[in-house]
C-alpha cells in the first residue's frame, strides 16, 4: 500500500487541489529531452473528448517511462489534461497573446465545454475519468480582451483564460466541476484514488 502518488504535472493549480484532498504527492516532472508539447497535438478531426482522454494517457505512459527510467520507488502515477471547446473546436494553450485575444474574442458572449480527463496508474491498474463542464463568458469588448492578454494570465491555459484568475470578471455561468475548469475535477480524483486505497 503506496503512502504517496506521483503527480505528473506542472501545473501549481494542480498541486494545490491535491493538496486540498489531503493527498501525499511528490512530482513526477519530465527532463529537459522529453518533448511533451507535441502530445498535445490534437489528431485531424478528432473530438474534444477523444482528444483530452489519448493526451491524458499519452502523458501517463510518458511519466511511468519516466518512473522507471529514473529507478524511483514504486507508486501510484496521477495525470491530467485539460482542453476548451466550442462544437468540436478545441482551444488549447495559445501561441502567443496575438493568438490568446483571438480565441477570448471567440469564447466571448458564448458557452463553451470544459474538458477534464484525469488516469491514475498502479502497478498494472489503470483508471480513467472525464469530467465535462460549461463555462459561459459575458461578452467582452476589444479593450477588456486586450487588457486581459496583457495582464500574462491566459499564457500557458487552455482557452487562454484561468477561471481562478482575472479572467472569473467575465465569467456569467458555469455548471459542471469548478475543480475540473481549473483542471483536476476534486470529485472524480477522490474516486479514482478511493478505488487505489487512499
Amino acid at each position: 500500500m503506496s503512502e504517496f502518488i506521483y503527480l505528473a504535472s506542472q501545473s501549481p493549480r494542480r498541486r494545490q487541489l491535491l493538496e486540498q484532498l489531503g493527498v501525499k504527492h511528490e512530482l513526477l516532472l519530465p527532463d529537459a529531452h522529453e518533448d511533451t508539447e507535441s502530445l498535445e497535438e490534437p489528431l485531424r478531426n478528432e473530438a474534444p473528448a477523444a482528444y483530452v482522454k489519448r493526451v491524458t494517457g499519452l502523458k501517463l505512459d510518458a511519466a511511468l517511462e519516466r518512473l522507471q527510467r529514473r529507478g524511483l520507488p514504486p507508486a501510484p502515477v496521477l495525470c491530467s489534461d485539460t482542453t476548451v471547446a466550442r462544437g468540436r473546436k478545441i482551444y488549447g494553450k495559445p501561441a502567443d497573446e496575438k493568438d490568446a485575444a483571438r480565441m477570448l474574442r471567440e469564447l466571448s458572449g458564448a458557452t463553451h465545454r470544459v474538458l477534464t480527463a484525469v488516469a491514475v496508474q498502479g502497478g498494472r491498474k489503470r483508471l480513467e475519468a472525464l469530467s465535462d463542464s460549461r463555462v459561459t463568458f459575458a461578452p467582452m469588448t476589444p479593450a477588456q480582451i486586450r487588457a486581459y492578454v496583457t495582464t500574462g494570465e491566459p499564457m500557458g491555459k487552455a482557452g487562454a483564460y484561468a477561471v481562478q484568475g482575472r479572467a472569473a470578471a467575465f465569467i456569467s455561468h458555469i455548471s459542471g466541476s469548478y475543480s475540473g475548469i481549473m483542471g483536476l475535477p476534486m470529485h472524480e480524483t477522490a474516486q479514482l484514488l478511493r478505488a487505489f486505497g487512499f
